[in-house]
């Protein structure tokens, strides 16, 4: 199964979740998605890999959009400015999970 994490590693919780996986012996390929950032078909597959909202990508405290801002809007935010993305994200051929806390990936591996 291959595996990606969307990974800031300035971020405690993704460098956690770093660690997690590889302490697991868990092969994974590490984007730092600040560096190369996602296209638009990459955040739509994650968002529906995650089965959540636009919203629960996007970390609202860094952001200026408003509290019902369309998908739209938001993703369009998240292409143009990649530190906005919630972090971190662990992907996989058929799911996503945001690594807050770390645990929560373990579920789709």
């Amino acid at each position: 199964m291959a595996v990606t994490l969307w990974h800031n590693p300035r971020c405690s919780k993704s460098r956690a979740t770093l660690a997690l996986l590889q302490d697991r012996g868990i092969s994974v390929t590490v984007r730092d998605y600040q560096k190369q950032p996602p296209s638009m078909a990459e955040l739509q597959d994650v968002l529906r890999k995650l089965g959540q909202p636009a919203s629960a990508l996007l970390r609202w405290k860094d952001s200026d959009l408003p509290k019902n801002a369309a998908k739209n809007d938001i993703l369009a935010a998240l292409r143009s400015d990649p530190k906005l993305i919630e972090r971190p994200v662990v992907i996989t051929d058929t799911a996503a999970r945001i690594g807050r806390p770390p645990e929560a990936v373990l579920e789709i591996l």
